[in-house]
């Protein structure tokens, strides 16, 4: 009976060693994965914090809880599937399919660049479709979190793809276990992040009204930094989007063979990095990130004129083409 409970003791061990080695290899991988996929958690980070200025204060915190929601949905209801899909039916499809979030970013990253450089008018945000309607505070809070929760679900997808590529283990549960640890942590990161700059402004008024001095201090300073921060911000959230998808563009052209530019760009941070030995690594990350996203930019402004000069022309064309035709049947009816 005893050597039947030490046996038993002895197997419960030896499972625990094991699931502890593979919660070890789970959370390497995925710190592994949310390194690669920095940058666009700074663009995340940087690009959700519009969405929640100019209501009023108490409204701050539930809208961002309503999109770190909407968020984690999308990664985890929605991607994570599809991505575990994507490995067992057309594991060739990650690199085309990352290339093209990767276009995509260059194409936000250049217009952001684009619109500083040549200011134009927007469209309204707060107007109907038909450009006169007004809509009340509940309905404009309902339409920046949709708009919001639309703008992470491009975002994560791009996380949780890179993710899906530096994942080493054969597992079909490693796999998703570890796409769901990124996919937690890293909304949590970003939204525990986003709601700190949201507040930063009202605990800087709270502390502005203290008695004591260097904490008033702080409290005005924070008040007065924020605004600053924000540009800031928003200005590395644009790098961000330039230099990741100029990156992952850059490695997916490698991957099928068109590896000059990568070698080309390694080559250059290299020489760069040993003009200062002591910043060698520094300065090699400084100088990748400035070419890929010197690239990304070249790439957003193809994809630009692209979307100008020929997607758009067509669909209008496509479009008066086809209303003529219907037309005529509806008013015969």
């Amino acid at each position: 009976m005893s050597s039947g409970l030490f046996a038993l003791l002895d197997d419960v061990a030896a499972l625990a060693k094991v699931a502890a080695a593979t919660l070890d290899d789970a959370a390497a991988q995925a710190t592994k994965a949310g390194a690669k996929a920095a940058g666009i958690v700074i663009d995340d980070a940087a690009v959700t914090p519009r969405y929640a200025v100019g209501f009023a204060a108490e409204r701050e915190l539930p809208i961002i809880w309503k999109i770190a929601l909407g968020s984690l949905k999308n990664k985890l209801l929605f991607l994570l599937p599809a991505a575990l899909v994507l490995t067992l039916v057309a594991p060739w499809a990650i690199t085309p399919l990352l290339m093209i979030g990767g276009a995509y970013l260059c194409f936000e990253g250049f217009e952001k660049v684009y619109e500083l450089v040549v200011p134009h008018a927007h469209h309204d945000e707060i107007a109907g479709e038909g450009g006169t309607d007004i809509l009340d505070a509940k309905q404009l809070e309902e339409q920046k979190i949709a708009g919001a929760i639309k703008t992470d679900f491009i975002l994560s997808a791009e996380i949780m793809a890179i993710t899906l590529s530096t994942i080493t283990a054969s597992s079909f549960w490693m796999q998703a276990l570890v796409l769901a640890v990124v996919g937690l942590g890293m909304t949590v990161l970003v939204y525990g992040v986003v709601a700190l700059i949201v507040k930063a402004d009202d605990a800087g008024v709270a502390l502005s009204r203290s008695g004591i001095l260097p904490i008033r201090l702080l409290g005005r300073g924070l008040v007065a930094g924020m605004p600053p921060f924000l540009k800031v911000l928003s200005a590395v959230g644009t790098a961000a989007m330039l230099w990741v998808g100029g990156g992952i563009i850059i490695h997916g052209l490698a991957g099928y063979g068109l590896a000059g530019i990568e070698h080309v760009i390694h080559d250059v941070a290299v020489v760069v990095g040993k003009a200062w030995p002591a910043l060698t690594g520094v300065l090699e990350w400084l100088t990748t990130a400035a070419a890929s996203a010197v690239f990304g930019l070249i790439v957003g402004g193809l994809c630009l004129v692209g979307m100008h000069f020929i997607v758009e022309p067509v669909l209008k064309a496509w479009r008066s083409g086809v209303k003529p035709a219907a037309l005529p049947e509806k008013q015969g009816h």
